[in-house]
């Protein structure tokens, strides 16, 4: 299987900037702004007037770029826009219209069948049901519909307006403008203080002040394999045929209740898992990254220090904060051999490199949730398939005797909700993700009701592998699990 290349990592950090909400809603108003003015490119007096309407309308950028409107939130994006048509006149509504046009045209069909087809092999028919998913998503991506035009309409609304008035020569109104933006501060602020508060709590303490037992002693394990299903929704996993994965966690011990990170993005998610710390310290809030490279030490670092080795098996954009210790693979394959790909790669780690601890991201569940939605036989159908090959690998490993001190740990990094299988702002089926542990050092038939972090998952490793805990880890060990904790 082909590794990622230099030109799909650089075209997968591209793809991002249109991808993620934050940075697509000013590049999207700023292309539709300049293509329905098109004619006027030739007359210096346009971009006059177009720069000095954009600097006055910069500040509700800046706020649309700060404030993501999460979840029922997004419903309140109306307000600011019927503020705005009540205070300016409404003209030139053929912007506007060409604006839903094109949004619709990129989320339907140039993402959703286009993109799409050429790189998981999706229908050309899939924007016959990519509609409906954009529609109803909730996530922090460009495809939230109902987060998108409230913002990019009010944006254009402003600047076409103050445009129009520096271009015909009139005494703009700036100071309206001004305030405007004031109100649309205090008002997106008290939203976000008194209504955003389902994330996360965080945990206060590093592990290694508040842990009774301390890691980078003895190992309990000669190696951990974690296996992370992307994008594997909780209950669609209990609905889907997936009996050797539920093997395992019966025979093995449960986190009823595992909770994923905010924001809920495949690259914070993943940071947060192995380096046991939060976005605030590991420094990856998206999956758009904009300074390359987590912050804090990771699970690989504290593995290091003891002459230990660990692998990341993913695809390209964890490179991003993980770097180095990351095996990539290509993404641009047809989503039916791309689990199976993956895992014939992660045999040939194992048989080549030996790693004491491998992480393997299988990537089937979650491009089949983004492509096809969540509530799909569709879904369940790939979960059905990973199964088999998590199977196959785990078998593999014991005919080669790789698994008899090992600790299997098998999760998701984030569920998915309705919509385009859309994660990120804790919506429905995202919180909290299956996780289990399977191996002789691991409790049989225990399960844990008791809510949980993901960010137990790097000193937990630690743990296991007798390494010291990454530097900034903040999640305890789960030591219910373990043996030798009665």
């Amino acid at each position: 299987m082909k590794k990622a290349s230099s030109f799909e990592i650089v075209a997968a950090r591209c793809w991002n900037l249109l991808n993620e909400g934050k940075p697509f809603t000013p590049i999207f108003v700023v292309g539709v702004f300049l293509l329905y003015h098109i004619a006027q490119w030739s007359d210096p007096g346009f971009w006059s007037a177009c720069g000095v309407g954009f600097f006055v309308t910069l500040p509700l950028f800046v706020l649309y770029y700060c404030f993501d409107f999460p979840l029922f939130l997004r419903n309140y994006l109306w307000l600011p826009l019927i503020a705005a048509l009540l205070i300016w006149e409404s003209s030139e509504f053929l912007l506007y219209l060409l604006a839903i046009g094109l949004f619709l045209f990129f989320t339907i069909y140039f993402w959703g069948t286009f993109y799409y087809r050429l790189r998981i092999g999706t229908t050309w028919w899939n924007f016959t049901r990519f509609w409906k998913l954009v529609l109803k998503n909730s996530d922090s991506t460009s495809g939230n519909a109902q987060e998108q035009m409230p913002k990019f309409l009010l944006l254009l609304f402003v600047w076409n307006h103050y445009y129009r008035q520096f271009e015909n020569g009139a005494s703009a109104d700036v100071g309206t403008g001004l305030l405007f933006a004031g109100g649309l501060l205090v008002y997106s602020f008290i939203l976000h203080r008194y209504l955003f508060d389902w994330k996360p709590v965080e945990i206060p303490t590093y592990t290694r002040d508040s842990s009774k037992v301390q890691a980078g002693g003895e190992a309990l394990n000669k190696k951990v394999i974690v296996i992370v299903v992307d994008g594997m929704r909780k209950e669609r996993f209990e609905e889907a045929d997936a009996p050797f994965m539920k093997k395992l966690r019966s025979e093995g011990t449960e986190y009823a209740q595992m909770e994923t990170v905010y924001p809920a993005r495949t690259v914070v998610c993943f940071s947060s898992m192995f380096t046991g710390t939060y976005p605030r310290e590991h420094g990856i809030r998206s999956n758009m990254v904009w300074r390359l490279g987590i912050r804090v030490e990771s699970i690989f670092d504290s593995l290091r220090k003891v002459g230990k080795k660990g692998r990341l098996l993913g695809i390209a954009h964890l490179i991003d904060s993980m770097g180095d210790d990351v095996e990539s693979v290509t993404a641009v394959m047809h989503n039916d051999v791309a689990d199976r790909n993956i895992i014939e790669r992660a045999k040939k780690i194992m048989a080549e490199q030996n790693p004491d601890l491998l992480v393997a991201q299988l990537i089937g569940v979650d491009q089949t949730g983004h492509s096809r939605g969540v509530l799909y036989d569709d879904y369940t159908q790939k979960i059905a398939e990973a199964d088999k090959l998590i199977e196959e690998f785990v078998g593999w490993l014991e005919e080669r005797g790789m698994m008899e001190n090992t600790t299997l740990i098998l999760c998701a990094d984030h569920g998915q909700a309705d919509g385009i299988g859309g994660h990120g702002h804790l919506d429905e089926g995202e919180r909290y993700v299956p996780f289990f542990l399977h191996g002789p050092a691991i409790k049989q038939g225990h399960r844990i009701d008791e809510k949980h972090s993901l960010v137990s998952m790097a000193p937990t490793l630690a743990y296991l592998l007798g390494a010291p805990f990454p530097s900034h880890s903040r999640g305890p060990i789960l030591t219910e699990a373990i043996n030798q904790h009665d």
